[in-house]
């Protein structure tokens, strides 16, 4: 049976019917566009509403930080003349001060912050404060992901090299050491930003959770620095001419590249299961991080 009228009655009816469809459909789409923009009105207004409100939270943590500071100066005055019953009580507002701090740090990972220097000058005044649980751990997670796979990647390139004397595949394998730790040094930063901690991992910190958190924040300085310096070097690598010099320096520096990238393939899986082992007991932050290279 044809699926077009057989005759121009049949013909009108059909081009009716149809019409008809259409008009009701645009119709159920009208009524779904009005909703759609009274759902968008509410959700700029809950959005100038959160802006306030992280506005707010700021400012205030801002004040309690600078009057606590003040606060810490007073009492450490004021315990050089107070009796042993005063001193108990001023340790006591000391202990509630420091765990403030720590409840200051969890508040503003999830407040917009200003850039370092370092991200102003890659990215600008851009805010890059994740505001969910769950996207800064997808970014951390991927984060991870990134420097595992980048490993295996510049182990098989820096193996190539070693047994392919070609100075463009050399060039590939320290233009992908540049890009590879300018992108860490970037997501790093982001990483810090939104509360995540560098901390070294090994068995003695789970015996000692305290020595493994002081220790964790004196390897944080160096261990960001080192990837500013490894970007530098490799530059450095990538811009040296072909000559006596790179050639006597070239089987050296490949050599500590396989050795580095397997030393960093073992380092992962066996930090995290450190860090895995940790967060079981309560004692790290789902946004920790283990060091590499």
């Amino acid at each position: 049976t044809s699926p077009f009228p057989s005759s121009p009655l049949q013909h009108g009816a059909g081009w009716t019917m149809s019409l008809q469809r259409f008009h009701a459909e645009w119709l159920e789409l009208d009524k779904e566009f009005n909703q759609l923009q009274e759902t968008h009105k509410v959700y700029r207004h809950k959005l100038d509403e959160l802006t306030n409100l992280q506005t707010i939270c700021s400012n205030s943590i801002s004040k309690q930080k600078r009057r606590r500071k003040d606060l810490a100066c007073s009492l450490r005055r004021c315990k050089l003349s107070a009796n042993a019953q005063e001193i108990e009580v001023i340790q006591k507002i000391n202990d509630d001060i420091k765990e403030r701090r720590n409840v200051f740090f969890d508040m503003e990972a999830f407040l917009p912050k200003k850039n370092g220097l370092y991200l102003n000058l890659v990215l600008g005044n851009v805010n890059v404060t994740l505001f969910s649980k769950q996207a800064k751990f997808a970014y951390k997670d991927e984060y991870e992901k990134f420097k595992l796979y980048l490993t295996i990647i510049l182990l098989l390139g820096a193996i190539s090299c070693m047994f392919l004397l070609n100075r463009v595949i050399d060039e590939i394998f320290n233009f992908l050491l540049v890009w590879y730790y300018c992108t860490l040094t970037i997501r790093e930063s982001v990483l810090i930003s939104n509360g995540s901690s560098l901390h070294f991992f090994c068995l003695e910190h789970l015996k000692d959770f305290a020595e493994a958190y002081s220790v964790g924040w004196q390897i944080k300085g160096w261990w960001v620095s080192h990837h500013y310096v490894s970007t530098f070097l490799s530059g450095v690598m990538l811009t040296w001419p072909n000559g006596l010099m790179y050639q006597m320096f070239r089987s050296q520096f490949l050599a500590f590249s396989i050795y580095q990238s397997c030393v960093q393939f073992l380092q992962y899986y066996y930090q995290s299961g450190c860090l895995y082992r940790l967060r079981a007991l309560g004692e790290r932050d789902h946004m920790d991080l283990t060091v590499g290279m």
